[in-house]
């Protein structure tokens, strides 16, 4: 019943910044929190980031202070501001939406590299 659609992934040299979307359609009133996750070649897909709707939000250790996941209820739309980006930010960056069942974007690709 929910549709994400992830955008805003590229290569960005170390230091840079990427903005990531993840757009929703269908039952968008039934959702419930909106996360970011990623997974990088060899390693489990970790949670990154998290908001809830009320508001609250939680970042994996390694991203505090350089990313920032919001929202624009409006839009139906849920962002990951990424700044101060490293080499192992790399990975493919996934939506999550929380409802009585969980919902999966297909993934974006972000590559951090000189």
């Amino acid at each position: 019943q929910v549709r994400l659609v992830e955008s805003g992934g590229g290569l960005v040299q170390p230091g840079g910044s990427l903005r990531l979307s993840c757009a929703a359609s269908g039952s968008i009133f039934s959702i419930n929190a909106m996360a970011w996750y990623r997974q990088a070649p060899g390693k489990q897909r970790e949670l990154v980031a998290k908001v809830t709707n009320g508001g609250s939000t939680n970042y994996a250790d390694s991203v505090k202070g350089r990313f920032t996941i919001s929202r624009d209820n409006a839009k139906d739309t849920v962002y990951l501001q990424m700044n101060s980006l490293k080499p192992g930010d790399t990975a493919v960056y996934y939506c999550k939406a929380e409802s009585f069942i969980d919902y999966w974007g297909q993934g974006t690709q972000v590559t951090v590299s000189s």
